[in-house]
């Protein structure tokens, strides 16, 4: 996972517990809206990383089978 994704991740992690507590005064709370935009941003973090590392695989892969045919 590159660097920026991997800020951006724990950015989603700390969001998701701003939901559960609000930082302000400690008391216990819950925002619905915050917590599943927190799990939505996680889920796209990680769909978009494993699809960039497939994708770049894929190239790799193809470099390394035109070499060998040569």
């Amino acid at each position: 996972m590159d660097k920026y994704l991997t800020v951006i991740l724990i950015f989603m992690i700390v969001t998701i517990i701003i939901a559960f507590v609000d930082p302000a005064t400690g008391e216990g709370r819950f925002i619905v809206p915050l917590f599943y935009g927190g799990i939505a941003g996680i889920a796209l973090i990680v769909i978009y990383s494993s699809y960039k590392q497939r994708k770049e695989r894929q190239r790799e892969n193809a470099e390394r089978k035109r070499k060998s045919k040569k």
